[in-house]
């Protein structure tokens, strides 16, 4: 079995561990309410949050971060370089934008390669030479060109979804099983699945967005043909989050999964970080390259 299809058959088995838990909340509220009906009304819930996670995500992303669209008369270079690369890849070329921050960061999403979008921040435009700008570029494109804004969409809303129900499930589900079963080592354990639910859909989302992670750093290094740029621009770009962290509100937090690195100082080695460590990323492209 081939590194792609490896990853994609541990995405999938990811994936289907949410829905699992998510299923087993509506069943834990099924048993304690006595209605079956809060398994078909989550699992409707969980496509529901899914599907409106996927189709709003350029425009929610793009918004989050005050981005703008750029011409190619005002940024040739960027709309070239994009181009060259979708064209490459035989691929549509996207929307290209530019966020005010100095932060140094990029992040590509859209729900298919027709309706993408790469974004770019004027800090990574001040840090990296063209080199490894075009090197960072091609590693977002791949994320668009790898379905990946589908996958991390499914992942962050069922995660969001999972969080919400187990709430619901402590302050509701406990209450009508303990006048439906007397015995309290059943009630404390679907009261104790109720707290670790959370977690471990946060877990398995990380999982993934870091499994996506290293797909795209290959993936994209193949697309532009020097691992060596890339591996360049994402130690740069590491010290440059430091120095410049971007502001953590609700709407960065958003979309910091997308970004090709952790935006927030502090959080790149956290058990929590949505992006895998930095250092093993440097070390697979540079393997890549023979080194």
């Amino acid at each position: 079995m081939n590194r792609s299809t490896l990853n994609g058959v541990k995405t999938a088995t990811l994936l289907g561990v949410l829905w699992a838990i998510l299923l087993a909340i509506g069943g834990a509220l099924a048993y304690g309410t006595g209605n079956s009906i809060f398994i078909l009304i989550f699992a409707l819930m969980g496509l529901g949050s899914t599907a409106y996670s996927y189709w709003n995500s350029h425009k929610l992303a793009i918004r989050s971060m005050n981005a703008r669209e750029v011409g190619e008369a005002e940024f040739p270079w960027y709309h070239q370089t994009v181009r060259e690369l979708a064209q490459k890849a035989d691929q549509p070329m996207p929307k290209l934008y530019i966020a005010p921050t100095s932060s140094p960061n990029a992040f590509a999403t859209g729900r298919n390669p027709k309706n993408a979008a790469v974004c770019i921040t004027d800090g990574i435009l001040d840090l990296l030479d063209k080199r490894e700008l075009r090197a960072v570029l091609g590693h977002e494109l791949m994320h668009v060109y790898n379905r990946d804004i589908l996958t991390s969409s499914v992942a962050a809303g069922m995660a969001g979804l999972i969080s919400s129900l187990a709430q619901f499930f402590l302050f509701f589900g406990g209450g009508a099983s303990r006048n439906r079963n007397s015995n309290p080592l059943v009630l404390i354990g679907m009261l104790f699945a109720a707290i670790l639910a959370p977690i471990a859909a946060s877990l398995i989302q990380l999982a993934v967005s870091r499994t996506r992670e290293y797909d795209a750093d290959h993936d994209g290094a193949e697309l532009t043909e020097d691992p060596l740029a890339l591996a360049s621009a994402l130690n740069k770009i590491s010290g440059g989050t430091a120095r410049r962290p971007m502001e953590e509100t609700p709407a960065t937090d958003n979309v910091s999964h997308m970004m090709i690195a952790n935006p927030f100082a502090g959080k790149g080695k956290a058990l929590f970080s949505t992006h895998p460590p930095m250092e093993e990323r440097i070390k697979r492209l540079e393997e890549m390259a023979g080194y």
